[in-house]
């Protein structure tokens, strides 16, 4: 069998992934077919949270806490979110993911300045979620979040 004439197997995968990068590049958000969700970026985690679209305020999730539960120097684990909140310093509010950069381990509680878990001993501080001892190789990410009032929202 010759095959003239038959597109060969090369040729139609081709077109296909063509059709498909075509299809993909003239989706808009909200269109039949596109992504559910419009892609994001990490969110650095600050008082006040980043901008959303078009310069408007950031997309707030349910209250996490309230100012007044996370201690100055300290903070508070959030087991569900996977997340911990910190207030280093008075007013100023932080959040880090509460996944242990070492093994992936949830980080168990806050104390005297640093985040701490209970599997091998990983420590990170308060302040900017670097690593203060242990084995964990890498900070614990940040997470963005809103304050307004005496309110904590994830974003």
């Amino acid at each position: 069998m010759s095959g003239e004439g038959r597109p060969t197997r090369r040729t139609a995968l081709a077109a296909g992934a063509l059709a498909a990068a075509a299809a993909t590049g003239c989706s808009k958000y909200g269109d039949e077919g596109a992504d559910p969700e419009p892609p994001s970026s990490p969110a650095a985690s600050r008082s006040g949270g980043s901008p959303g679209k078009d310069g408007g305020a950031p997309p707030k999730g349910p209250v996490l806490a309230k100012t007044s539960d996370i201690p100055v120097g300290g903070g508070k684990v959030f087991k569900d979110e996977k997340v911990v909140v910190t207030q280093p310093a008075e007013g100023d509010f932080k959040a880090f993911s509460a996944v242990c950069t070492h093994s992936g381990c949830t980080v168990r509680d806050v104390d005297d300045g640093t985040v701490n878990c209970p599997c091998h001993g990983s420590r990170f501080r308060v302040a900017d979620g670097s690593v203060a001892g242990g084995p964990a190789p890498r900070p614990l990410p940040p997470r963005g979040i809103d304050v307004t009032g005496n309110s904590i929202r994830l974003t």
